[in-house]
């Protein structure tokens, strides 16, 4: 109480409306000022630690499946079923291809390759077709706004060292397209901070103040959107999940996840809070989160695909694995209980990379809870859910090196006791999405050497051994044409698949420019897909080979915001791969021009590397496109509301800039006792232990003279502990 204290001694004229717990300062617009909490009293919750390697099974939660168990199986009959057939038939052809003569031990090896590589794409397309057939012959249906919730629901916004205009104009969005609906009350809000950076935690504090601020005069002083900042950002985004459970949890029968560039309406997640109630059963709720607000040409690609082709995945995923689904980390719905009671993560012995902390907790915390009884599915067809994406390769690649450590991690746990089956195939499929980049290049490569060694190397048709027949290095070169046509059919497919549902959608086609500019933009896209799939392979390839090594990949905040990276860093990220390319090309033409017009997609692409991450990630050239009609999504040419909003107050706030941490806590008086009030929040350090960084900052504040010498002795992580401080955000006040 000495924060309150301390508003108090500022002369402020206190609302009788006060709450009994840590609280600010809060000033109208008419003058009159009322306190609000940064938090509301703790509801804890236990989250034990699971056992990944024993399961009693008869503690599981049981259930009848009444949700179209039979069409679900027959799902995965059509779609694995399929794609076994169809991984056999191709491998049966690149077996007549290879055989000819008899087959070597590369060949055989370049067999192996192939089978693994074309069974992953196999898969892919049956469960295409399944999604497409299910979209195509499948009746819309809008799903009415609930009559009422009885439960309550808190959504949670995790952030991390990000812009705080984007995510609280963002947050204000949805919760103004909620109260919209009516059915604000049975909501409750939560701002997640792990920032680590000081000068962006301050400004997240002004930005939460300014918030409420913003929403007082037209929803009153009860508007419970709370703000939670951690002194250490342990176990990262899972860690900062598990703190707001086992502190907050109690007081809530359901979540909804948010990641810090999501935006979704009130329609949406007052649908997911509705389903949940209505199905016990339910553990997780899925969305599909359509890519919005993108501008650079490599972000407009991604915004353009995942809304044409995306849906087609999605339901065909949704098809087979019915009610033992998936979870990516964000715009879901989980229920509380069961996630504390069975997804407490445990850490992996070992040393990371595969050691450690779980990095994709997503996939392990919806294999526990189906584990335990809960049922986890997707609602594909839900509109109202959006994210954004990485606005260039080089982006997509800081991004996809943690993805793919996190997903290489599942090695660990994919043979964990008491998983179903499907949560299994999640997690081999979230493997072999980075696995198969390195197997793509063992098979390319092997393919080279077998050409070179039928072009260069003098053949010894009769071996030493006692054989009736000679070895001969031959190919089937027809079949092999016609196993390619196969395999670029099969991936391409897909993509085409959605080009037709979105054809048959007047909304979908006439948002996208209609149907000739829905042709253009479809071509144009599956050409820059060729061009930048081999330079993602490599990228990926090195990845994988980065961690087999044993290096940790961190993890730093992404970087959201359209803009361009400066060219001598892209020079230095794709030299390597332009360098292939000049290899492959050379190595080609030595061998036979026919093979480099087999190879031109891939040594065009690596040859291009430079060029394409440097264009595709400009500005200027994505909102050129636009002008001219190519890759519009319905939801670019036509923003949703809540989409719009959240653009409006993103940019209206961004003229806020991010300040010195010290600078604002020495100059503002008023905010110094908002901050103050906010610490009193934070569970105070455990008594006796040391933190390096706050003696340091202790000492250097204890000998500075002025703000100046603070600011300028003070390192960032002595900042952050200045600024947690009470005590030294006293001293820094007394400064000159």
């Amino acid at each position: 109480m000495d924060a309150l204290k301390h508003i108090a001694d500022q002369g402020s004229d206190i609302h009788s409306a006060f709450h009994p717990h840590p609280a600010h300062e809060h000033a109208r617009q008419d003058g009159v000022v009322w306190l609000f909490p940064a938090t509301p009293p703790e509801a804890p919750l236990t989250m034990p630690v699971q056992d990944l390697r024993r399961f009693n099974r008869s503690q599981r939660r049981s259930f009848v499946d009444s949700h179209f168990s039979l069409w679900v199986w027959l799902a995965r009959l059509v779609i694995f079923g399929g794609g076994l057939a169809l991984t056999g038939y191709g491998a049966w052809q690149m077996y007549q291809v290879v055989s000819v003569g008899g087959v070597t031990l590369l060949e055989w090896a370049l067999l192996v390759l192939f089978i693994a590589n074309f069974s992953w794409i196999a898969l892919a397309f049956t469960s295409a077709v399944a999604g497409f057939l299910w979209l195509l012959f499948r009746p819309p249906a809008t799903q009415p706004l609930p009559a009422d919730l009885r439960e309550k629901t808190v959504v949670v916004m995790p952030i991390y060292n990000e812009a705080p205009a984007r995510v609280f104009g963002a947050m204000q969005a949805i919760f103004e397209d909620v109260e919209a609906t009516g059915l604000g009350h049975a909501f409750d809000w939560f701002f997640l901070s792990d920032t680590t950076d000081p000068d962006i935690f301050i400004a997240e504090e002004e930005a939460f103040i300014a918030l409420h601020d913003r929403l007082a005069p037209k929803f009153g002083s009860d508007i419970r959107i709370y703000y939670r900042h951690r002194a250490k950002n342990t176990a990262r985004k899972a860690g900062n999940i598990e703190d707001f459970v086992t502190r907050w949890g109690g007081a809530y029968a359901h979540m909804v996840v948010l990641d810090a560039d999501s935006l979704m309406t009130g329609h949406a997640i007052t649908t997911l809070a509705a389903t949940m109630e209505a199905d016990p059963d339910a553990g997780i709720i899925q969305t599909l989160p359509l890519i919005v607000n993108r501008n650079t040409l490599f972000a407009r690609l991604q915004q353009f695909a995942a809304r044409i082709y995306g849906p087609i995945v999605a339901a065909g995923v949704a098809a087979w694995m019915g009610r033992d689904g998936n979870y990516w980390g964000h715009n879901a719905i989980i229920r509380i209980k069961a996630f504390a009671d069975h997804c407490g993560l445990p850490t992996l012995k070992g040393r990371p990379p595969f050691g450690g902390l779980i990095l994709s907790h997503d996939f392990v915390e919806a294999a526990l809870i189906r584990r335990a009884g809960y049922s986890v599915y997707m609602l594909p067809t839900l509109e109202g859910s959006y994210e954004e994406s990485p606005p260039s390769l080089i982006d997509l690649s800081t991004r996809d090196r943690r993805w793919c450590q996190g997903n290489l991690q599942h090695l660990r746990v994919i043979g964990s006791a008491g998983f179903r089956l499907a949560s299994r195939q999640h997690f081999a499929t979230g493997i072999m999405a980075y696995v198969a980049s390195p197997l793509w290049m063992l098979q390319l490569i092997i393919g080279i050497i077998l050409v070179i060694q039928a072009s260069y190397s003098r053949t010894e048709y009769f071996t030493g051994e006692a054989t009736l027949f000679p070895t001969w290095p031959l190919f089937d070169a027809e079949r092999s044409l016609e196993l390619f046509i196969l395999t670029m059919a099969i991936l391409i497919a897909p993509k085409i698949f959605g080009l037709i549902l979105a054809l048959t959608q007047k909304h979908t086609r006439r948002g996208s420019g209609g149907t000739f500019a829905l042709l253009i933009s479809t071509l144009f896209e599956i050409i820059f897909s060729a061009l930048l799939a081999p330079i993602m392979m490599l990228i990926q390839t090195g990845h994988v080979v980065h961690f087999l090594f044993g290096f940790d990949t961190g993890w730093d905040p992404q970087r959201r915001d359209d803009g361009s990276i400066p060219f001598t860093a892209i020079v230095r990220r794709h030299r390597s791969h332009v360098a292939m390319g000049i290899i492959t090309l050379i190595a080609g033409y030595m061998i036979s021009p026919s093979l480099i017009a087999w190879m031109s997609p891939t040594i065009v692409g690596l040859l291009l590397a430079i060029p394409l991450s440097w264009g595709t990630g400009l500005l200027g050239v994505g909102l050129a496109l636009r002008q001219f009609g190519l890759l519009l999504t319905p939801e670019e040419n036509a923003k949703p509301e809540v989409v719009a909003r959240g653009n409006e107050l993103g940019d209206s706030l961004s003229t806020t800039s991010v300040r010195n941490a010290l600078a604002v806590l020495h100059d503002d008086a008023r905010f110094r006792a908002f901050h103050l009030a906010f610490l009193a929040t934070v569970p105070k350090r455990p008594h006796g232990q040391f933190s390096s960084e706050l003696a340091l900052a202790q000492a250097k504040i204890g000998e500075a003279e002025s703000l100046k010498d603070a600011i300028n002795w003070l390192h960032p992580k002595e900042r952050l502990a200045a600024v947690q401080d009470e005590t030294l955000v006293g001293r820094l006040a007394n400064l000159s």
